[in-house]
């Protein structure tokens, strides 16, 4: 079935219009009616080694296909990828850190962390893990993790933020705007029959760091 979504996902790229979309609705909601079977699994795989993650509906965690294009330059309708984040207290629309899967031909990814927090609680992470490093090096800087995520990825500012010191080995790090990383799958990744085995491994490794720092955000939250 993965290689249908691919097949769709790509003559969808070629065609994004109503009218297109219209004529394939059927061979769409066969797929969305896959993506959902085959997310739920994953959150039942991903629960038995994280516990937020229980009880969560897949439905919560999928994105719709339909972009919204009322400020976009871009007015075509449809997105061209599926994507699934899963995360405890709210699936997608959760502020928690957690495990997105994207699928889109010639850019899938696996990805996590905390991507795009609100200023108060970018700038309690960022204390956090200044406070923590050791315990945050030793996640990030892991062999097995990273060798699959190799490092951290998102926007980043000019400077060290205020309040931490200018010279800090760490400035890198802290300078981050979002903590998030990612794994990129070539689409031959979720052609074979056990890529759900494979992803899992991967989520994995993300687990220490999205309990570090989900342990911020959760303290965060309790006190807003």
């Amino acid at each position: 079935m993965s290689t249908e979504l691919f097949d769709f996902l790509k003559e969808l790229k070629a065609n994004n219009d109503r009218e297109w979309f219209k004529k394939h609705k059927k061979r769409y909601d066969k797929l969305h009616a896959w993506h959902i079977k085959e997310v739920q699994e994953l959150i039942e795989r991903i629960a038995a080694f994280d516990p937020e993650i229980a009880g969560l509906d897949a439905k919560q965690c999928i994105y719709r296909i339909y972009r919204d294009i009322r400020f976009s330059h871009d007015k075509t309708p449809y997105k061209t990828h599926f994507g699934a984040y899963m995360t405890g207290h709210g699936g997608r629309t959760g502020f928690y850190a957690g495990y997105y899967l994207h699928l889109e031909p010639d850019n899938s990814f696996l990805s996590g962390g905390c991507w795009q927090p609100l200023p108060p609680l970018l700038k309690k992470l960022r204390l956090d893990i200044y406070n923590n490093m050791d315990e945050f090096l030793e996640i990030i800087e892991n062999k097995d993790f990273k060798h699959t995520y190799s490092e951290l990825e998102g926007e980043q500012l000019k400077r060290i933020p205020e309040g931490f010191p200018a010279d800090s080995p760490y400035a890198n790090i802290l300078k981050h705007k979002d903590f998030v990383v990612s794994a990129a799958k070539p689409d031959t990744f979720f052609h074979t029959d056990n890529w759900k085995d494979l992803v899992i491994e991967d989520f994995k490794k993300l687990h220490p760091f999205n309990r570090f720092l989900n342990y911020t955000i959760r303290e965060f939250l309790g006190k807003v």
